[in-house]
């Protein structure tokens, strides 16, 4: 546990529950590794991150929203292949966020194709942090 970090305090008492919130005090941690001024995930900051236009697969401007849309408790659609996609907000999905694994793969892949890199562990808190609190 990152001691003093807010990030750690905003996710106990918000209670995501104990995968989501272990995967963020892991990225806090590394976060903090990267930069001792590191002093917390911030929801306003994962908002900018995932609505901001970039160039991004195939030089597409892009952002995280051209798929999952603004209003993340309605469903999405890939904008390269047409598929559906589920709402991302856990409040309408319930199984949203529920398995680590596929958190990281999926963060993974969604910032390579939108930012063309992966994301830091910063950015990752962040935009997990707007999503939890959409």
């Amino acid at each position: 546990m990152v001691g003093g970090i807010a990030t750690t305090l905003l996710v106990a008492t918000l209670s995501f529950g104990g995968a989501i919130e272990g995967y963020l005090q892991e990225l806090a941690r590394e976060a903090k590794e990267r930069d001792p001024n590191f002093t917390g995930f911030s929801k306003e900051r994962g908002e900018r991150i995932f609505t901001s236009l970039q160039r991004g697969k195939r030089g597409k401007k892009m952002a995280c929203t051209s798929c999952h849309t603004r209003d993340l408790t309605q469903w999405g659609e890939q904008i390269f292949t047409g598929k559906k996609i589920a709402p991302l907000a856990p409040r309408a999905n319930g199984e949203r966020l529920q398995d680590i694994k596929k958190v990281k793969k999926w963060l993974r892949r969604n910032f390579k194709d939108t930012y063309g890199r992966e994301g830091t562990p910063q950015e990752k808190g962040d935009v997990l942090l707007y999503i939890l609190n959409f």
